[in-house]
């Protein structure tokens, strides 16, 4: 055999798509002069030609020709006599190229070339894999579920790098099988064991700016600014926007049309309530926006301590708290103001709508109140639990819940 041929001996190779040609060969030249080191002392007088196309290599070993007796170094020098055993023509002072065959290196050096190249090929492909994407962190990434564990997702890319999905970074409500394409943000990057290990996430905030980023051209554009983003994920999201442009109007910019462009964000976000709201430097208007839908009737703030006393009408302090309370967290996170919300006593005569509690009473209970003519709070708690058992269909102990969330309405 007159060369090592590689497509033969190191298959291998075709595995790794991420080097390209000029680095395979020059990883393949690097291990080979390695060797030639080793086996020669140097290799300032080889020259390595690699043939990734054809699949081959080829060494070829200079030396100069010297007397027989004058030899100092076999590797560099050649006596006369065997020189011209390879080309009569030849004399002193010439040089001699030859090739260096396979059947030169023992197979304990093959195995040994053959290993070495294996392991530095995976090191630059797995330290090519880091960079690559130590850079995208932040970005969106799409690929392909290959794998569901119960505390993670194995995710492969258009390249068939593999990604983890931790079950604390994915949305509550996720749910995958093996084939589906799935959407994350790269949130870190780490290498372990010398083994990149690629962490997405789809409960980060910058998960759901990237997104905003896709839908939204001003956001791309830099048109919109997004001052800030707050989420629980797969239940309710703010996020404040502002543009420096007064011919555009942030909010619906962000919204669109009919909500067309916020409805494919909630839907990849597995309906994830989302409130947009103008940015402003103005505290109380700020705090004001971020408890939407809610209406405030006035506020008092502490700027010394960052909190914010906020009074409204019955009817809205269950808006303003919201669903698990929500709503009050995120625009306290939103604002970093402490937000505690109080009934405005001018309105403590008020009645409020039982359609009001339907966060906290479900709603088939709701119905059998309004089905007795009970459509207010008021309405309710004007009879008397025993009044209620015999006129609705509703266990005692049902009936006593609802009375205790509907008087915690006023007290």
């Amino acid at each position: 055999m007159e060369h090592i041929n590689l497509v033969e001996t190191f298959s291998e190779f075709k595995e790794f798509k991420n080097i390209d040609r000029e680095t395979m060969m020059r990883i393949i030249e690097d291990v080979f002069r390695h060797m030639l080191m080793k086996k020669y002392g140097s290799d300032e007088n080889f020259n390595v030609i690699v043939n990734i196309d054809k699949g081959d290599l080829e060494i070829w070993r200079n030396r100069e020709i010297v007397e027989d007796e004058e030899v100092e170094d076999e590797n560099k020098q050649i006596g006369y006599s065997e020189a011209i055993k390879i080309e009569p023509d030849f004399e002193v002072g010439e040089e001699v190229t030859e090739e260096i065959k396979l059947k030169d290196f023992g197979r304990r050096e093959i195995l040994t070339i053959r290993q070495n190249l294996m392991s530095k090929i995976q090191e630059y492909e797995k330290d090519n894999i880091f960079k690559k994407y130590k850079e995208k962190i932040g970005d969106i990434i799409t690929g392909d579920v290959y794998q569901v564990w119960k505390k993670e997702i194995l995710v492969l890319d258009d390249e068939y790098i593999e990604l983890t999905l931790p079950r604390s970074e994915q949305i509550p409500s996720d749910f995958y099988r093996k084939g589906d394409t799935l959407r994350a943000v790269v949130s870190k990057v780490d290498m372990r064991n010398n083994t990149p290990v690629i962490i997405l996430s789809r409960t980060a905030p910058n998960f759901l700016e990237r997104l905003f980023e896709q839908e939204v051209p001003e956001v791309y554009d830099g048109l919109i600014t997004i001052r800030n983003i707050v989420r629980v994920p797969g239940e309710r999201a703010k996020i404040a926007v502002e543009s420096y442009d007064d011919r555009i109007d942030p909010v619906g910019a962000c919204v669109g049309m009919k909500g067309s462009r916020i409805h494919g964000i909630v839907r990849e976000l597995r309906n994830e309530n989302i409130d947009v709201i103008n940015f402003t430097n103005n505290a109380s208007l700020y705090i004001s926006r971020a408890l939407s839908p809610a209406k405030i009737s006035s506020i008092s703030i502490n700027e010394a301590e960052k909190r914010a006393d906020v009074f409204m009408k019955p009817d809205q302090v269950s808006l303003a708290i919201g669903k698990g309370g929500y709503n009050i967290k995120l625009a306290s996170r939103l604002t970093g103001y402490e937000i505690d919300v109080y009934r405005d006593t001018e309105f403590d005569n008020e009645d409020v709508d039982i359609q009001e509690f339907n966060d906290e009473i479900d709603q088939w209970i709701i119905d059998e109140f309004k089905a007795i003519g009970c459509d207010t709070a008021r309405s309710v708690l004007d009879l008397s639990i025993e009044e209620l058992v015999t006129r609705t269909d509703l266990e005692e102990e049902t009936i006593k819940e609802v009375v205790r969330i509907l008087r915690a309405e006023f007290e």
